[in-house]
């Protein structure tokens, strides 16, 4: 998936050992820095790849939309897509109900937890080529990141303000996740082979736009 500003060759899919592999595949100028979607490896044919595509999901609070986004993520797509989250000001722990609904929907939950978006922006964190924000203060705040990823806005409603009994708690994460399954299978559906740059940026940000009657978000949303 070329980065923003890059050249906008085709995408492409490719078996090798380490599983599904997205790279862009260049000719000729193409094959300069450029033109290069990612910080990869070249192999013969001046083909760019990239083992695993490192995704961000970001939110303010990071504990509930990021988290379930990056579970679901993570498991849909092993072996081609890694997913991280982080928040814009961490609540510093996940929700409980996050946890729970992620668990009795058979995602694994180890290791999950609220981070702030400083730790992803270290020289030690992983780059990210896919940045999603999934709440709208998220979206308005996101930083110019280095590496130029592909951007696209996901909002979600806010699961963590709604009020009421346990059972509507519930129903509302269960909501979020459904909402985030739907985005993130028909991402993976995308035809990566055939995609431009702008013709990627426009798809995600269409997948993004999804239910957005549904997805309107208040001024409070913080998970």
């Amino acid at each position: 998936m070329p980065v923003s500003g890059a050249s906008s060759g085709p995408l492409r899919k490719a078996k090798g050992d380490g599983g599904t592999r997205l790279g862009c595949v260049a000719g000729g100028a193409g094959c300069s820095g450029a033109g290069t979607p990612f910080k990869a490896r070249f192999q013969k044919g001046c083909v760019m790849t990239q083992e695993v595509v490192n995704v961000l999901f970001l939110c303010t609070g990071n504990s509930a939309r990021s988290i379930l986004a990056e579970a679901i993520l993570n498991q849909l797509g092993a072996g081609s897509f890694r997913a991280y989250s982080a928040g814009s000001e961490p609540k510093g722990r996940v929700h409980p109900l996050t946890l729970e609904v992620l668990g009795a929907n058979g995602y694994p939950t180890e290791g999950l937890r609220s981070k702030d978006l400083a730790e992803m922006e270290s020289p030690e964190a992983p780059p990210i080529k896919l940045l999603f924000t999934v709440c709208d203060r998220a979206a308005e705040s996101c930083p110019i990141w280095l590496g130029a990823p592909i951007k696209a806005h996901w909002g979600v409603p806010d699961p963590v303000e709604v009020e009421g009994d346990e059972a509507t708690r519930y129903a509302a994460f269960v909501g979020a996740l459904r909402t985030l399954e739907a985005r993130i299978q028909r991402f993976l559906r995308l035809p990566f082979d055939t995609l431009s740059t702008e013709d990627l940026r426009r798809r995600l940000q269409e997948i993004g736009l999804e239910g957005s009657e549904s997805a309107a978000e208040g001024p409070a949303s913080s998970g």
